[in-house]
């Protein structure tokens, strides 16, 4: 049984952006289709190691030659489209901190976000033992660092941890830096490998 366990945020215990969600991004955006997406992506790394929101947006725009018309409402819609999580999840964590698990976080998550995602799931996020966020520690998965933070904030060695996260690039730079590591497919998963 498991004691130390390690939860990636988004596409684990918090939901991905829904259809609605990237169409109002879109239509914010003033474009739409694979070039935009390929564009918020390929210059999301610097945004979730710790880059202002506006810098980011405009790394996307030169990247597509493109100027967006209310880039803070583009912020806010972003913003606004990470903030879900499934229920199922949280009640699994609340469970797993009630039997005395250490649990950490490990999200590559962007600065604006983290203030508005902790107001909104306080509850949850208590029950972790370490909050360790991409845009606070400079780096952001799969870069071995941020494993490597994470299991000293917990007091341990990566050998000592049981990872979740729903990207094979991340299991894989989790498994190369000692931890065992599962790619996610939901509470029944997590379940059975915590007992």
């Amino acid at each position: 049984m498991p004691d130390v366990i390690v939860f990636d945020l988004y596409g684990v215990i918090a939901r991905t952006q829904t259809p609605a969600a990237i169409a109002r991004i879109e239509e914010i955006a003033g474009t739409s289709g694979p070039a935009f997406w390929d564009a918020y992506w390929g210059c999301r790394p610097g945004y979730d190691a710790g880059q202002e929101s506006a810098a980011y947006w405009a790394d996307v725009a030169a990247r597509l030659g493109a100027r967006f018309p209310d880039v803070p409402a583009l912020i806010e819609a972003d913003l606004d489209s990470w903030t879900d999580v499934d229920d199922e999840m949280v009640a699994l964590v609340h469970d797993l901190a009630d039997e005395g698990r250490t649990l950490g976080l490990l999200s590559n998550i962007i600065g604006d976000l983290v203030p508005r995602f902790e107001a909104r799931h306080g509850a949850v996020l208590d029950r972790f033992d370490a909050l360790v966020y991409s845009c606070r520690i400079g780096v952001a998965k799969p870069d071995p660092r941020a494993y490597e933070i994470c299991a000293e904030r917990l007091g341990v060695k990566p050998a000592d941890v049981l990872f979740f996260d729903d990207t094979d690039r991340n299991i894989v730079a989790a498994r190369e830096v000692g931890m065992h590591a599962e790619l996610f497919t939901g509470p029944t998963q997590i379940r059975a490998l915590t007992r």
